[in-house]
């Protein structure tokens, strides 16, 4: 089909938007021309594992059986973002919030709300079932202190369906670009809208595309960075099942902006999901001409590729990552020069994370304003957070930047489960630091992180409560970085291990107060002398629980004590001869035969108890788990 034009575009979204915003929080008590009823499921990975697939199958046979085919639409939407309650459905017009909603819960909620307009409040998410009515999710405490803008479509349309997008004014920001916008002007905008790099450096991304843009070449390059290789973070992965035309848009932009005529996407192949949606995004694109050749009829020319990585974090740092677009070994390379002089094929290129592209279309449309407006003086607009770990609300969150860690754990997260306390946060992964329970009160911002010890990274936030152990935490992300070194720098290659192997000594109660020493001195020497920016941050998990739990590593060392008792080479589990019952339970269930009888029997009792046999024990835990009275404990 030839190229759509503008009219064309437009007529679109004029056709669509109505359908699209009918499920929309404002929009409750509308219409839509074409169904009575918007019924949303969550396709992204979390929910998909979870069954939701099968859900819409059986949503699918239910309205065939009631007759409601056509005044029910089913849309596989992306991650709503709160994960902990999935699969979820969101019924619209009324917004109503299903939760953890299984196949035998469909046939009650199509009768009985679909059919008889009596909405099935059992199965809703709690928080939005008062005694004045059922609220709007939008007002519970996970969603009311959010403002979404990368992620302002995930859950609302189909990501498999351009006309969508484009109904919730998708590629309108292209055609101002293309049609009332210099390159420069572009520049400036993101420039005075102060939005700085979401993959974690912070760089300010107008100065990334004006450095690009200065240097004169035959060919340019546009990259996205969908490689998301931080424990726990899945911010980029839910933006490209969600809403993967934004990335499209966005890349586009800034090849116009630069003079790039080609763009690729690098998303790790652990991704099936957001690989099929870009695919089918790209493909569709294509078709309206929105990529290719004399886009909206102006003569500019852009394409995009996909590549698939094989999952090496290293590949996550530009260099690495652009290396590795070529077909070599992901390596990072020296700086300078910089990717923004001589990048992929040693050409001038830029390279944004998925969350950067997906905040480009809204302020080019809403202006600088807009977006400065959110945010802080230094870290302008929101941030996405995965939040992971010992938190109630598991899920995916964006905040205007500036919102302080407390307001994040205890009001948009729900506190710690089981009744535990607040511990550790750790943001920026392995990249990153542990901020203490003491500066719960810090404001996620780039610049208050880094003055903690910590910093944004990509947006990984893993809570730790009062039973992890804090040089456990750092040898697990240290680990991780051992692993994933691609091995071509000294201090890197070598100067990770040997931390590691410290921290090893020091949970095996081996260490000495002199290691702590040499944790600390090791640790700034590969910060400082480390080729690219993973190595060299690599050593900020040792260092801020250095800083802040020295307390701990002082036990470890000292009292050969793991405070938390999670260190299996400082514990030690023992009986309690007098809440034995002598059941043996724990005796059938040890995998190294290491409980025996003794010859005492507790009053009141008919069994001898049993004893632990320390020369046996492997530390597994699997006793004090199947002892029901309480009787085993760890020291």
């Amino acid at each position: 089909m030839p190229n759509i034009t503008i009219q064309e575009l437009e007529a679109i979204r004029d056709r669509m938007s109505s359908h699209v915003h009918f499920r929309s929080e404002e929009m409750i008590g509308k219409m839509d021309d074409n169904y009575r009823i918007h019924i949303c499921v969550c396709g992204g990975t979390g929910c998909t594992s979870s069954g939701s697939e099968k859900l819409i199958e059986k949503l699918e046979k239910e309205l065939a059986a009631n007759n409601l085919t056509d005044e029910v639409q089913i849309i596989k939407t992306g991650c709503f973002g709160l994960c902990a309650l999935g699969p979820i459905m969101i019924v619209h017009p009324e917004g109503c919030f299903y939760s953890r909603v299984t196949e035998e819960m469909i046939p009650q909620i199509v009768k009985q709300h679909l059919k008889e307009g009596k909405p099935v409040t059992e199965f809703l998410f709690d928080e939005t079932v008062t005694e004045n009515g059922i609220k709007g999710y939008d007002e519970t405490r996970f969603y009311s202190k959010q403002r979404r803008v990368a992620l302002r479509n995930c859950g609302r349309i189909s990501p498999e369906d351009i006309d969508e997008y484009i109904g919730t004014d998708g590629y309108l920001a292209l055609k101002k670009v293309l049609t009332e916008m210099k390159p420069e002007d572009v520049i400036q905008t993101l420039l005075d809208a102060g939005i700085r790099g979401r993959g974690g450096a912070g760089f300010p991304t107008g100065l990334k595309w004006k450095f690009a843009r200065a240097y004169d070449d035959d060919q340019k390059y546009v990259c996205c960075n969908a490689d998301e290789g931080d424990p726990g973070a899945f911010m980029d992965r839910s933006v490209l099942e969600g809403d993967p035309h934004v990335v499209l848009e966005a890349m586009a932009i800034a090849g116009y902006t630069i003079g790039a005529t080609q763009g690729y996407i690098y998303v790790r192949a652990e991704y099936p999901i957001a690989v099929k949606r870009l695919q089918i995004a790209i493909d569709q694109a294509r078709a309206y001409g929105l990529l290719g050749d004399n886009i909206l009829g102006t003569g500019f020319k852009f394409d995009i590729d996909l590549r698939l990585g094989a999952g090496a974090f290293v590949c996550g740092e530009e260099t690495a990552l652009m290396t590795s677009i070529e077909g070599k070994r992901g390596e990072p390379r020296p700086r300078p020069p910089f990717p923004a002089e001589k990048g992929l094929f040693q050409k001038p290129s830029i390279l944004n994370n998925v969350e950067t592209w997906a905040n480009i279309p809204q302020i080019i449309l809403n202006g600088a304003q807009w977006f400065a407006s959110m945010g802080t003086e230094k870290s302008k607009g929101t941030k996405v957070f995965a939040l992971g770990g010992k938190i109630q609300n598991t899920g995916l969150v964006e905040i205007p930047m500036g919102t302080t860690l407390r307001e994040v754990i205890e009001e948009i997260g729900g506190g710690i489960p089981n009744g535990k306390k607040f511990k550790a946060a750790q943001t920026g992964g392995p990249s990153g630091g542990c901020i203490p329970a003491s500066l719960i009160d810090t404001p996620m911002d780039y610049d208050s992180l880094l003055a903690i010890g910590s910093m944004m990274g990509s947006g990984g936030l893993i809570v730790m409560d009062e039973d992890n152990c804090m040089v456990d935490i750092a040898k697990f992300f240290l680990q991780f970085t051992v692993d994933e070194s691609c091995g071509k720098c000294t201090p890197c290659r070598i100067g990770t291990k040997r931390l590691l192997e410290i921290l090893d000594k020091i949970t095996e109660g081996k260490g000495t107060l002199e290691d702590l020493d040499k944790l600390e001195e090791l640790c700034n020497y590969i910060k400082a002398n480390a080729l690219c920016g993973l190595g060299q941050t690599a050593p900020n998990p040792v260092l801020s629980t250095l800083r802040y739990f020295r307390d701990e590593y002082v036990a470890h060392v000292v009292e050969k004590r793991c405070p938390a008792g999670v260190c299996k080479g400082l514990l030690k589990f023992e009986v309690d001869q007098d809440k034995c019952i002598g059941c043996g339970l724990c005796m059938r269930n040890c995998p190294a035969n290491a409980i025996e009888r003794t010859d005492y029997i507790a009053p009141g009792h008919k069994l001898a108890s049993v004893k632990i046999n320390p020369d046996k024990c492997v530390k597994c835990g699997v006793c004090m788990d199947n002892c029901k009275f309480k009787a085993i404990g760890k020291k």
